[in-house]
């Protein structure tokens, strides 16, 4: 499950596996087993990994079935115009 949660926000962000392997300093063979449950990141990767993919670790690890994004580092501005945009996306 944590493979396919991994990939499918990795897809969902536009990235391919050396794009995330980059912006995690890692390989991309790394990505790959863990795209393909064959090996698990460690704890203190799993952290970075969720806010590099801007989602809960509980959301990776499948515990948690809400996508979240971060607003972490974002004025008030931009995220009274997030919400607003958000808002506007729900009426559709």
């Amino acid at each position: 499950m944590l493979g396919e949660n991994i990939k499918a926000l990795r897809s969902a962000m536009g990235w391919s596996q050396v794009e995330l392997a980059k912006r995690l300093n890692i390989t991309k063979q790394t990505v790959s087993n863990w795209e393909n449950e064959n090996i698990q990141p460690s704890i203190e990767m799993l952290v970075h990994l969720s806010k590099t993919l801007g989602v809960t670790t509980d959301h990776l690890l499948g515990l948690d079935h809400i996508p979240r994004i971060s607003v972490e580092g974002l004025s008030p501005k931009a995220i009274a115009h997030l919400t607003l945009l958000i808002d506007d996306l729900r009426d559709l």
